[in-house]
């Protein structure tokens, strides 16, 4: 069944091509919308394909979400092809796990590098900043929209390992709660989605013993699939949460209550 207000609508989805973004690409396709997948990977025929068998319109766009000039150039194109944009899901992010000090024995065994804390904080904060800032301006003129950001459980509560990541996923929700505070004048939503532990690429990372722990403080007693994501995305965009703004949904099997 499409969610109300869906129909039609034009959706970027960015780190579209995998994992929960092409979950959330095919969910918002079997709402008969026009869907811009962007992502730094070559366009991938397949999900294009997918989109359209579920009912809807989808052309990929390859699009590092660093780049200023290729996430403006980008927001014009969907808009040159289908005439605005309407939701933005910010969903693309990355990992480059590390404690922030290894010690063992009376010495420094490791630590993490300049360089993976800053990659993560320029594609998981800076992109969602970059694409947003680019994107908005459109919407303003279109009349509104939605705009919803990914964040994390990590972001809520921190996670050994992730000091990168976990700075990148709670700021992500103080963007939110900012731009919902500025952008609602324009008739734009904006809300995050602050995911579990789901069955992705990107949680095959992480070690076993840590995945299960997390597993085992799940209340629902199983990981998420990127399709209990998507599906967050889809109310949160649709008419149905039309008075939901600045808020931060957890999609985590009860896992932040659980630990």
């Amino acid at each position: 069944m499409i969610a109300p207000g869906l129909r039609g609508k034009v959706v970027v989805v960015t780190g579209g091509v995998s994992g929960i973004g092409r979950a959330t690409a095919l969910r918002f396709g079997e709402d008969a919308c026009r869907v811009a997948v962007w992502d730094h990977v070559e366009p991938d025929d397949a999900l294009v394909r997918d989109v359209s068998a579920h009912g809807g319109d989808c052309q990929c766009f390859h699009v590092d979400v660093t780049s200023v000039p290729a996430v403006r150039a980008a927001a014009v194109a969907v808009v040159e092809r289908w005439g605005r944009i309407d939701v933005l899901i910010n969903n693309a992010g990355i990992t480059r796990d590390a404690l922030l000090v290894k010690w063992k024995d009376g010495g420094l065994l490791g630590e993490m590098s300049d360089e993976a804390f800053d990659l993560v904080l320029d594609v998981n904060l800076g992109g969602v900043f970059a694409v947003t800032r680019a994107v908005v301006p459109h919407m303003i003129a279109g009349g509104g929209g939605v705009v919803l950001n990914a964040s994390s459980i990590v972001g809520l509560q921190g996670n050994i390992g992730q000091t990168n990541y976990a700075a990148s996923k709670a700021a992500v929700i103080a963007m939110t709660r900012t731009w919902a505070r500025e952008l609602g004048r324009h008739h734009i939503r904006v809300n995050a989605v602050a995911p579990g532990i789901i069955a992705t690429d990107m949680v095959k990372t992480i070690p076993d013993t840590v995945r299960q722990a997390l597993v085992a403080h799940t209340p629902l007693g199983r990981m998420g699939a990127p399709r209990d994501v998507a599906e967050a995305y889809a109310w949160l965009a649709s008419d149905a949460a039309a008075f939901v703004h600045g808020a931060v949904l957890s999609v985590d099997g009860g896992l932040v209550i659980g630990t």
